[in-house]
């Protein structure tokens, strides 16, 4: 299996976007974006159908238009004028159906849409890893220099703006490195299902770690891990990458959620006999 470039090459891009997500999906979690990062994913497929059309690369106006939309949201969040579900229902479902209005204009329309709605990491060539690579050294980058301050923000947003924290600078920088990692992740997993690896991994870390920095390396080994894995048993299986790479992660969340139910049970047992009260066996 490892003998062919093609699966070399997927398995670079699945380590490389599993440490991605999994290092964003983090804050995702702790500052509950994961509605704001289905809205970006979403509306990549806006960008998708403008490069289509147009011929320019895809990709590269993916990443244009959900920096755009990520700014907006955050605008429109800020400024309070709409809840922000609406703000993100409005944005995404708008981008999203301009896409599917300019892609059908495309005769190759079909070919291109199946690629980019589910991924196909076996695809990935070599120019696709250097952008990942790219787009993953920035990202971890920025989230490496300001881990503090954003972490600070997540804890309580309204202690760090007194504190003199920039929050509106770093609530956009957050939103840009969610829309770089969607178009990266975009890929491997495709539009559809982009926002589960921004999502699953930092919530088995929230079942089986007590500590941020725990939480934080769970949930990066577990998107690595269900990216290699969801990969191989893909090969084997002859069943579509992207979608076994999130079955996976569903699996092992299922499992941390298990594992996180027996501990919390184990410490309510522990208090219970502390406080000299009778326990249920």
């Amino acid at each position: 299996m490892l003998s062919y470039g093609f699966m070399q090459r997927a398995l670079v891009a699945g380590v490389l976007v599993g440490l991605l997500c999994g290092v964003l999906a983090f804050f995702v979690v702790l500052r509950r974006l994961s509605f704001i990062g289905v809205g970006i994913s979403h509306s990549a497929f806006g960008g998708v159908a403008i490069g289509v059309l147009t011929g320019l690369d895809p990709f590269m106006l993916a990443a244009v238009v959900c920096t755009l939309v990520a700014w907006a949201i955050g605008w429109v969040s800020r400024r309070g004028r709409l809840h922000e579900d609406t703000a993100i229902g409005i944005l995404f479902s708008s981008v999203m159906a301009l896409g599917v209005a300019l892609i059908s204009l495309s005769r190759d329309y079909q070919v291109d849409l199946f690629g980019y709605l589910f991924g196909n990491i076996l695809a990935v060539a070599p120019r696709d890893l250097w952008l990942l690579l790219g787009a993953t050294l920035a990202v971890l980058t920025v989230i490496g220099a300001l881990f503090k301050p954003l972490l600070f923000v997540a804890f309580d947003e309204e202690v760090a703006r007194a504190n003199g924290l920039p929050v509106d600078a770093l609530q956009y920088l957050l939103l840009t490195c969610l829309a770089l990692a969607v178009v990266a992740a975009m890929r491997v997993v495709g539009i559809i299902l982009v926002e589960a690896l921004l999502v699953i991994p930092a919530a088995i870390g929230v079942q089986v770690a007590r500590r941020y920095r725990a939480m934080l390396a769970v949930s990066v080994l577990s998107a690595i891990g269900s990216a290699l894995s969801g990969l191989c048993l893909s090969y084997v299986l002859n069943v579509a990458a992207g979608a076994m790479i999130i079955l996976v992660a569903s699996a092992l969340f299922v499992v941390a959620l298990a594992i996180g139910r027996g501990r919390r049970e184990r410490s309510r047992a522990a208090l219970a006999v502390a406080q000299g009260a009778p326990t249920v066996s």
